[in-house]
């Protein structure tokens, strides 16, 4: 079986999350200022948040490495 992504949406915030572990991390900036990346201890990227998701729509592809 393969693994499970945790995709959650919050329509009132417009706040977009997706989880590919669930494993104690923290959130850290990224290069874009609506996008967070999730990350373990070690360092390993485990997710990843988008803030104001619909202010996207439209536009061209959201680049942003993890």
């Amino acid at each position: 079986m393969g693994k499970k992504v945790k995709v959650w949406y919050d329509k009132k915030s417009d706040y977009l999350e997706v989880i590919f572990e669930k494993k104690e991390g923290y959130f850290k900036e990224t290069e874009h200022d609506a996008v967070m990346e999730k990350v373990d201890k070690d360092g390993n990227v485990i997710g990843f948040s988008i803030l104001k998701v619909s202010n996207l729509s439209g536009t061209k592809p959201l680049l942003v490495t993890l």
